[in-house]
């Protein structure tokens, strides 16, 4: 398992896919540097505005998309390379190896979940003023990492089944549905929402953008483990289904 999981780490290596998942979370820095050039002289943005907006656009847009892309060019990677015709000449499992690809995936999105951290800290001191909340922006960002990696074989099996296109459409529609369901009772119903549900608590957003009031019975912190759990056993279930779905694929 261990040289499967160092080979697909390899696959990524110099490809585009790897850049655009290092790069995303750069996005917050770029909208930082033109809004430091209108802000009028010794202005300080407060953390809470900058917070509540990379965290608002991270859970909502770019998990969503930026799964259902990553997806697609992990797929299309794979068929360029042969459409895992070396599973009939080496003797390798394909649901280890399906296992392995959501692993790698994760990683990655760990990495760029780190990235993102930064970018966060460096768009702060551009535009923002006094002490940076460290506490807010790794809960946050590990958060929405952690409950957002239940996706990925979701994703996955999508774009190995049905293509680029089917994947896009996946994370698009699972873009709006994370958005309506996030601020209702059945949020945990919709892995989407996720992400953009726990960031209420953690950061104080509305899944619309906007800053929640202290009255908010969406500041009730009681839904973090629970997102945390469901997430948890959601990802071990459809890691498992999928690989076997991907198992009787290639064996066939």
């Amino acid at each position: 398992m261990i040289n499967i999981l160092q080979s697909e780490f390899l696959k990524y290596k110099r490809t585009f896919t790897r850049r655009l998942i290092l790069l995303a979370p750069i996005f917050f820095i770029i909208v930082a540097l033109p809004q430091k050039l209108f802000m009028p002289e010794n202005y300080l943005r407060p953390w809470q505005l900058i917070l509540d907006l990379v965290f608002n656009w991270w859970p909502v847009v770019f998990i969503p998309m930026g799964l259902a892309l990553f997806a697609a060019l992990t797929e299309s990677q794979e068929k360029k390379a042969g459409n895992y015709r070396s599973l009939r000449v080496r003797d390798i499992s394909p649901a280890h190896l399906w296992i392995a690809k959501v692993i790698i995936m994760g990683c990655h999105t760990l990495i760029s979940t780190l990235v993102l951290i930064g970018a966060t800290v460096i768009s702060g001191l551009i535009t923002g003023g006094g002490c940076i909340p460290w506490f807010k922006i790794f809960a946050a960002s590990l958060t929405a990492w952690g409950v957002s990696l239940a996706i990925i074989p979701l994703q996955l099996w999508i774009a190995t089944w049905k293509g680029t296109f089917a994947s896009i459409a996946m994370g698009f529609l699972g873009l709006i549905a994370g958005v309506i369901a996030a601020p209702k009772s059945y949020w945990i119903y919709v892995p989407w929402s996720w992400p953009i549900r726990l960031m209420c608590p953690i950061i104080g957003v509305h899944p619309n953008g906007t800053l929640l009031e202290s009255t908010s019975p969406l500041l009730d912190a009681s839904v973090i483990p629970q997102g945390i759990i469901i997430s948890i056993v959601s990802l071990i279930i459809l890691a498992f289904i999928t690989a076997v779905w991907f198992n009787k694929k290639e064996v066939k």
